[in-house]
């Protein structure tokens, strides 16, 4: 468990420090009696190693885990001049928040579909002793479970509803949600090396090489399929409202024979991709 600590300010150790030093070089510099005046100065120059030895600087957004002789301390978070037992062991942090640039991975998606898939993860540290002495290394921790994580986001869910039509949440069509959770993920994954998840998001996502092409024409003849649906939903409703209005005011009286006729050159009319070429005809439907 994370314990923070608040060493004394190592200002005061400096100026000692330093004055120690001046007596050391005046000691040694001193002509008479030579034997005292080496012992003194060696005194001296052993106290001020002594106090050099416990001055740390801590830079901002950097932290110091401190422990003495194998038994953690606590950790130091403050940034500034301190001085702490000249004995204590420390290992330095950064607290600083990191990008991972992870490598595009192959997967299958849930239907067992190749893809690429890959994620930008905004994280630091926010437990200094599991970040130091839980895992063996954290960035090679955050960087393993990442993946991991980013491998099982790919396979729980499916690429596109093409094939499951009832997916709730799909990858390409998820956003927010397939987002917020892989960073939950990634959260209850790193959290054992005391990594706080800021950020996660899917950076690339797409079919493999290998079926992107035939993913690709199965992507268009389904959109082609659903625009040819519309339009003939809308030819119906079209030629229904010719022919209710035809009757309704009495235009021409047509058998249904002659009605078939007509709905059939109206449907050709309305839903074929080229224009209607205009045809006179000066004859009758049977001659």
């Amino acid at each position: 468990m994370e314990k923070i600590v608040k060493p004394m300010s190592g200002f005061l150790a400096l100026i000692i420090s330093l004055a120690v030093l001046g007596l050391g070089v005046f000691f040694f510099t001193r002509p008479e009696p030579a034997g005292t005046n080496i012992i003194l100065g060696i005194l001296c120059v052993l106290v001020f190693i002594f106090f050099i030895k416990g001055l740390m600087i801590i830079q901002p957004n950097h932290s110091r885990v401190l422990t003495f002789f194998g038994k953690y301390v606590g950790s130091v978070k403050e940034n500034g001049l301190f001085f702490i037992n000249p004995l204590y062991g420390t290992h330095k942090l950064s607290l600083r928040s990191q990008n991972m640039q992870g490598q595009t991975l192959k997967v299958n998606d849930k239907m067992g579909n190749p893809i690429e898939i890959g994620a930008v993860v905004v994280w630091q540290v926010g437990d200094t002793y599991r970040a130091a002495y839980d895992v063996a290394n954290y960035v090679d921790y955050v960087n393993a479970q990442s993946e991991a994580a980013i491998r099982h986001l790919a396979v729980s869910f499916p690429y596109d509803n093409l094939e499951d039509e009832h997916a709730g949440i799909t990858l390409r069509e998820g956003g927010e949600k397939v987002n917020q959770i892989l960073e939950q993920e990634l959260t209850d994954r790193l959290a054992r090396a005391g990594i706080i998840v800021q950020e996660a998001r899917i950076s690339h996502l797409a079919y493999a090489s290998e079926i992107a092409g035939a993913m690709l024409q199965r992507q268009q003849a389904t959109a082609i399929v659903a625009a040819r649906t519309k339009i003939v939903e809308g030819a119906v409703g079209m030629v229904d409202l010719a022919l209710k209005k035809l009757s309704a005011e009495n235009i021409v009286e047509l058998d249904d024979e002659r009605k078939a006729a007509m709905v059939s050159n109206l449907m050709v009319v309305l839903c074929g991709e080229k224009a209607a070429q205009p045809i006179l005809n000066a004859g009758t439907l049977h001659h």
